[in-house]
């Protein structure tokens, strides 16, 4: 018998496929889910470990309570990717579960207050996403190698779909359990890292035979560097300098982005001459492949900017003009966003199935134009819309991805050689991470370049309406708009902690309770926030329909034929 293959009949039919099936679901379920659950829970994590997250200070905290996580999420995953097909894909990803687990608990028991509290957090997140990265790299490869061709999209389409809706469960998550207990959010995670730690070490086995090679180190390393360089570079972007709204002049964010983009292209260069690559540019000369992931690239830097601008719309303005208090906006903002989510469990499962009978051009293609016109229509509607038809607009760009997601995740993977699916599941879970990652730099400026040009005037005019002095609202009106931003990110109302109640106090009662009551700052920013939304809404539809264009250049059905082994 071949290396290749150590078990033909675990690998073709039985029972073994669906316990492969049902135990990576999890995996990547727990995994996506972390990715997203603390996003809508920061307020409650910062008034836990005593940090005001509207501090100058402490912005630095907030992003890399996101920003650790998908780092390492789209550093690691390659390596890991590889490393599961030189050590065996079931080893490390029950690795991947052990970590996972243990960081969880770790998260849930924070002993400390304050910076000390936050630098924990974000410490044991880093130590969960490669437990989580784990999970992921190697997650595609085990169900690859567990089922037949012809039921490949079924399974890859329910597993995909599962993490990209765990991104979206995440914030309903958050949002419940931040109102019960900040470490909730983290304890939630435990039972279920010790189930499917137990369950994976006794139910999976492996199924190709692992390729001994050597660890390309030169390749690892730059790439590691390389990517975290660029993506912290790209992230500390939107942080103001010196006078401008946005960090692109700063030297050290242009630095490091220089230097991220030589150490890749020293990485491309270690790559074509060492005997065992971490990342197989070779793969890159199938069409299929390549199409797949420069598709997965632009889906998810659109879709991780509209997920951070859905929030800020609902918790920042919608919901406060309707009534609900700041405190309450995460828990409803993510009820709110669950016909998203709806829409990706309809269509991913379906659309992997039918992509096994029909090919994945079609689907993947379709679906991407449809996320594109959604796109479009969010931009149509007002600040304060109708939720009827923003729920629609949610579940038509729900199906959309889940339609684009499962065909394109099964296509990419069939079209590779059997003994290059882990470094292949690797790199296109590193895509698809980096344009999460990417989305937040990309989208947060295009939006601090909207709000820049029209926030100042509106809050200086704003303010001075209720007695605000005007030295003070013409101070606030300089203040950076990134502030702003994160504070209608955070479901937060800013005025009071801007103002002080030193003037607050000074001012006749009705000014001062409408300055700090529901309405105000949600109907100020709403001119300037929808000046910045259209720009954002247009890039995310444009990269969409460049995304469709590569979706539909894949060509036909394609697998790649490994050689039959013989019995």
């Amino acid at each position: 018998m071949a290396d290749r293959t150590i078990d033909t009949q675990a690998r073709h039919g039985g029972r073994y496929k669906w316990v492969a099936l049902s135990n990576t679901t999890l995996g990547v379920l727990m995994s996506a889910l972390d990715g997203s659950i603390v996003i809508i829970s920061l307020p409650a994590i910062f008034r836990g470990i005593g940090l005001d997250p509207l501090a100058p200070a402490n912005i630095g905290y907030l992003l890399w309570m996101i920003l650790g996580y998908l780092l390492v999420s789209a550093v690691l995953v390659v390596t890991l990717g590889r490393l599961g097909d030189m050590f065996g894909r079931v080893r490390m990803y029950n690795v991947g579960f052990v970590i996972f687990s243990v960081a969880s608990v770790a998260l849930s028991f924070d002993p400390f207050r304050a910076g000390g509290g936050a630098l924990w957090l974000i410490g044991w997140r880093v130590v969960q996403a490669v437990g989580g990265a784990m999970l992921t790299a190697n997650s595609a490869a085990i169900l690859t190698d567990a089922f037949p061709r012809e039921q490949r999209g079924t399974a890859l389409g329910v597993n995909q779909i599962t993490a990209l809706a765990g991104q979206f469960l995440g914030l309903v998550a958050g949002g419940l359990l931040a109102e019960l207990d900040w470490r909730a959010v983290f304890w939630v995670s435990v039972p279920f890292g010790i189930l499917g730690t137990v369950w994976s070490i006794r139910s999976l086995r492996e199924v190709s035979k692992p390729q001994r090679s050597r660890i390309d180190w030169g390749g690892n390393v730059t790439f590691a560097l390389g990517t975290a360089v660029i993506l912290a570079s790209i992230t500390y972007g939107i942080q103001p300098y010196g006078g401008a709204a946005t960090g692109w002049g700063n030297p050290w964010v242009l630095g490091g982005l220089g230097a991220g983009i030589a150490l890749l292209a020293g990485f491309c260069v270690i790559e074509t001459r060492v005997p065992s690559p971490m990342f197989q540019l070779s793969l890159f000369r199938i069409r299929a492949f390549t199409a797949g992931n420069l598709a997965a690239l632009l889906t998810a830097i659109a879709r991780g900017g509209m997920q951070f601008m859905l929030i800020i719309w609902l918790q920042g303005i919608w919901l406060p003009l309707h009534g609900y208090d700041y405190e309450q906006t995460p828990l409803w903002a993510g009820i709110y966003l669950l016909p998203l989510t709806a829409g990706f469990l309809i269509a991913g499962p379906v659309s992997g199935f039918l992509s096994d009978r029909f090919g994945a051009r079609l689907f993947s293609t379709g679906g991407l134009l449809l996320v594109a016109g959604s796109f479009l229509g969010l931009l149509a509607l007002p600040v304060d819309f109708s939720y009827p038809a923003f729920a629609l607009l949610l579940v038509l760009s729900g199906i959309g991805q889940g339609m684009f997601s499962a065909p394109n995740t099964s296509a990419i993977m069939s079209s590779v050689p059997d003994n290059q699916r882990g470094v292949a599941s690797g790199m296109r879970a590193t895509f698809q991470n980096s344009g999460t990652s990417l989305s937040i730099g990309v989208f947060f400026s295009l939006m601090i370049a909207g709000l820049a040009g029209s926030l100042p005037t509106t809050l200086t005019g704003g303010l001075r309406a209720h007695g605000v002095p005007a030295d003070v609202a013409a101070n606030l009106a300089q203040l950076p708009p990134v502030s702003t931003l994160f504070a209608a990110f955070l479901g937060s109302n800013p005025v009071q902690h801007l103002v002080g109640p030193g003037v607050l106090g000074q001012l006749a009662p009705a000014d001062s309770a409408a300055l700090t009551g529901k309405e105000f700052f949600p109907t100020l920013i709403s001119g300037p926030f929808h000046d910045g939304l259209v720009t954002v809404f247009v890039a995310a539809a444009a990269m969409a329909l460049v995304a469709a264009l590569a979706s539909v250049s894949r060509g036909k059905r394609y697998f790649h034929q490994d050689p039959v082994s013989p019995s």
